[in-house]
């Protein structure tokens, strides 16, 4: 056993985009080379065998301080080369780095980013042309990219849902817009999220021309458009890679990137062949099973960053996940923070209103959208003619028979009561479904929707997925309700409660719930209000977030711009949605069907 103790000489040099170390290593008059003392990392050795046969102790210290620039870096005779994205691996040897100016280029960029997530907002301005007034953090996010985007690195944007990604995102675009005029930026999405982007850009940055590149009718070249911003799903990049893959980009951005979580799948492998000067992933719960979710995005946005895919598992996901090594994860932490802001809904609530309100669009599939289609057009001509002879007043019963029907329809067509028994096809129940799996995380959730038949597939859909939930409807008895709050309450597992409109819009409390779906829209926003402010009650410290689930080019659209025109009359009759339907004119009838 040899009894020095390590002397470790370290110096830096910088590349165009490299840093390397040379690492001398000393036990009193031994010296070992780097590669020894690499090997013996990568067999979890803590010693290694020096030139006269004794052992030398690598003492906990110094394993803390050396051991992830050795496991990272390149080995090359005794100098370890680092990519400059690994610059916080140097973070340790700052201290000991003789070059001023790369000393200075370290502060420099450990010290921004230590303001940025800090959140120190003080010296912040938006871009010129946005139209939208950001909190603190979504300026400190808004910093956070320009800081990546100086740097040339991608990162994710991983705060928690709700909290504005988009438009975060957008901002960085806009300011990207002004710093260079002509731009070219790629957003994949799922298909749900699309118009919400495109709803977004519209009131946001209005100045950004967009387009959506989705569907049987699209362009053959997305290239040629001659929009900022080209707006696709991950199927249609993925079918379309061969035209996407020659159009240089300024910035790729994949919205819900766990999407892309598995390397192998043939929309990870795609997105790898985009041709980007820049990429960024936005996510609300980008590690969602284990550690090794993050490494397919990590890879699309700084190729090469974690090392091999084995490499990755051996060296981090396997000893992170399998043996809970602490140390291990601290170095996965010190690896990719620069390139990960994450804040949660607490970490900002003082910044938060206490309800935001969003909708999401739901494109129907083919099936679905058939089947609408024909309803619609059956009703159309049926109920205007009915009108013609009879008028509105007669005409009632039957106007409202059709609007049932098509809003059944907008949830699935299998809940209709129909002699011809349809199939589920429902763009809602998938877009739940994945909402609650991949976005919704350790937060409780309600959803509402007044069709009986739609629960039961949200609640059949729950069980496949395995999700612990509660459900009542108006048939349930007192004691049933009783118990399916206490356990939504109290039980952490517990996560989602089903509840139809009838019966959960009066007198619940349900504080621990901070997110609600509504499944289909009512006739009147103030109902819809009572069911989101069952969990805004006294008691509730969270704040919440309401989504409203809408199928695109259907009636449910227009109901949306209906309720817009006559809140005013919703307000005077806070009554029930039969009272609202009556008052609806020939001109509105023919709006809805049309």
């Amino acid at each position: 056993m040899n009894t020095h103790k390590p002397e470790t000489v370290v110096s830096v040099s910088s590349g165009i985009d490299w840093f390397d170390a040379s690492v001398e290593l000393k036990f009193g008059e031994q010296s070992i080379s780097i590669i020894e003392v690499k090997k013996a990392l990568t067999q979890k050795q803590n010693f290694v065998k020096l030139g006269d046969g004794s052992i030398g102790l690598l003492p906990e210290d110094w394993l803390k301080k050396y051991s992830l620039l050795l496991k990272m870096g390149e080995t090359k005779g005794n100098k370890v080369r680092l990519k400059k994205y690994h610059f916080s691996v140097l973070d340790e040897l700052l201290k000991e780095i003789d070059e001023d100016a790369l000393q200075e280029e370290l502060e420099a960029k450990k010290e921004k980013l230590e303001t940025i997530l800090s959140n120190d907002y003080s010296e912040l301005a938006p871009p010129e042309h946005l139209k939208a007034t950001l909190r603190p953090y979504q300026l400190a996010g808004f910093q956070w990219l320009k800081f990546l985007n100086e740097a040339g690195w991608g990162g994710i944007l991983a705060d928690d849902m709700g909290l504005g990604k988009t438009i975060q995102t957008l901002t960085f675009f806009q300011h990207y817009k002004n710093l260079h005029g002509n731009v070219k930026f790629m957003v994949v999405c799922p298909t749900t999220l699309m118009y919400n982007w495109e709803n977004e850009i519209k009131k946001f940055t209005p100045e950004l021309t967009h387009m959506i590149h989705h569907g049987p009718k699209r362009s053959i070249d997305p290239g040629g458009y001659g929009v900022d911003i080209i707006i696709t799903t991950y199927g249609t990049m993925r079918g379309d890679i061969k035209i996407f893959k020659e159009i240089p980009f300024d910035y790729v951005v994949l919205d819900e990137s766990q999407s892309i979580k598995n390397p192998q799948s043939q929309v990870a492998k795609a997105s790898l062949l985009l041709n980007s000067k820049n990429r960024l992933a936005l996510s609300g719960t980008p590690v969602q099973n284990n550690t090794f979710d993050l490494y397919a995005q990590m890879n699309f946005l700084n190729p090469g960053m974690l090392g091999s895919r084995e490499f990755f598992m051996s060296e981090f996901a396997t000893p992170i996940d399998k043996f809970r090594e602490d140390e291990v994860k601290l170095q996965l932490r010190k690896l990719t923070y620069p390139f990960l802001l994450r804040r949660t809904k607490e970490q900002v609530a003082k910044d938060l209103p206490e309800k935001t309100e969003m909708i999401l669009y739901c494109e129907m599939g083919t099936e679905q959208r058939k089947i609408y289609e024909a309803y619609r057009n059956i009703y159309r001509s049926q109920i205007l003619g009915m009108i013609e002879e009879k008028g509105m007043e007669r005409s009632q019963m039957h106007i409202l028979q059709g609007l049932t029907k098509l809003r059944q329809i907008c949830d699935s067509p299998a809940i209709m009561n129909e002699e011809e028994r349809y199939h589920n096809y429902s763009v809602k129940l998938d877009e739940l479904s994945r909402e609650i799996t991949e976005n919704v995380g350790d937060h409780k959730v309600l959803i509402f929707s007044q069709f009986l038949g739609m629960l039961a597939l949200i609640k059949q859909k729950l069980k496949e997925e395995d999700i612990r939930h509660v459900y009542f409807d108006g048939s349930s008895t007192a004691t049933e309700r009783e118990a399916a709050i206490s356990e939504f309450q109290n039980e952490h597992e517990c996560r989602v409660f089903l509840i139809s409109l009838k019966a959960g819009g009066i007198g619940l409390n349900l504080t621990a719930a901070d997110y609600v779906y509504i499944v289909d829209p009512w006739w009147n926003p103030a109902v819809e209000q009572q069911a989101i402010d069952r969990t805004h009650r006294i008691g509730q410290t969270k704040n919440i977030f309401a989504y409203r689930l809408i199928c695109k080019d259907t009636l449910e659209e227009k109901m949306l711009q209906l309720q817009e025109h006559k809140r005013a009359l919703a307000n005077d009759l806070v009554s029930d949605d039969s009272a609202f339907q009556k008052r609806l004119t020939k001109d509105d009838i023919e709006f809805l069907f049309s």
